[in-house]
């Protein structure tokens, strides 16, 4: 393969569709699941953010909580829309090599493209150092929300950035392997085999249409990707969201963070966001793969349509 994709790349495989529509089908998805669940992603990492005051203290949950509210009641289209430029243009920059390297894999594994437990390992370790900067600009663009009531502009992050030699840019990456490989097993691998389950043995007996399988096998998956992921989010939040310019906050350093809110709040503490992530993770999961299966089921009806598929007789 040259600079270009070679003429492999857009041949239609067993499964109709060729591995260019499968990356076109995620990365539409991708892109509907992030407009839709950006204002939910905003209010989640408000919470965590928020378990410290601008005096460094721990605070309680609930008043957290009543912070990230106060928040999107004084500017509810800022904060709505707070981190989703770059989000947008995370879904090329950060989504093409996640999903590039996951579906090569899975191509070069197994002729259908079926994502497996391999391919997940591998493109959540290799993208890390693409998606890390955008998740890094996302969560500072909200960071100082509190102190001045609009989102921080991208040019004045990559500016402060750049006076460091774009180093802060790369703050968490080591969480973010780990919540990556999470979200991929679960999300990418575990929710649509648990959706093709339940539409063969729910669907089919209840006559329940794609959209709504779809939404039970992502409210099933979804409580223990939060489990998983939720701590993981934390670090994230702790180590991207401390000024660009100051002292970078170290994973031991994040981690102590959160064993005090524990031990001050307990299981409170320990899980601030799991509720409202299990909702944003529902919400993503059902919202990006429903995208997907539209998109795709678009483009192996055109590939019908030209003659280039020809589905096997049942």
């Amino acid at each position: 393969m040259g600079i270009l994709p070679d003429t492999e790349y857009f041949q239609v495989k067993k499964n109709g569709l060729s591995q260019f529509q499968t990356m076109s089908a995620y990365l539409g998805g991708s892109a509907f699941q992030t407009i839709v669940d950006n204002p939910v992603t905003a209010y989640r990492q408000l919470v965590q953010q928020y378990a410290k005051d601008l005096n460094g203290k721990v605070v309680d949950p609930r008043i957290a909580s009543q912070e990230a509210k106060a928040i999107f009641k004084t500017n509810p289209v800022g904060a709505c829309m707070s981190g989703l430029a770059p989000r947008l243009v995370g879904v090329g920059f950060k989504r093409i090599p996640k999903f590039g390297i996951l579906l090569g894999i899975s191509f070069f594994v197994s002729d259908d493209g079926d994502v497996g437990m391999i391919a997940a390992t591998g493109a959540s370790i290799l993208s890390a150092p693409f998606i890390n900067p955008i998740r890094m600009i996302e969560k500072q663009q909200r960071a100082f929300f509190k102190q001045t009531g609009v989102t921080k502009p991208i040019m004045e992050i990559l500016r402060e950035s750049a006076a460091q030699n774009f180093k802060p840019l790369f703050r968490g990456t080591v969480p973010l392997m780990g919540h990556s490989l999470a979200s991929a097993l679960l999300g990418l691998v575990g929710q649509p085999k648990l959706q093709k389950w339940i539409k063969q043995e729910v669907g089919a007996k209840t006559h329940l249409s794609g959209f709504f399988t779809g939404l039970i096998a992502s409210a099933a998956v979804s409580p223990i990707y939060v489990a998983v992921t939720n701590p993981l989010s934390r670090l994230e939040v702790i180590m991207q969201t401390s000024k660009i310019e100051g002292k970078s906050i170290g994973v031991n350093a994040a981690i102590k963070e959160m064993v005090t809110d524990s031990k001050q709040f307990g299981l409170r503490g320990a899980f601030r966001g799991q509720g409202i992530g299990i909702a944003k993770a529902v919400l993503s999961l059902t919202m990006f793969h429903q995208g997907r299966i539209f998109l795709a089921d678009s483009l192996k009806q055109y590939n019908i349509n030209n003659g280039s598929y020809v589905p096997d007789a049942i």
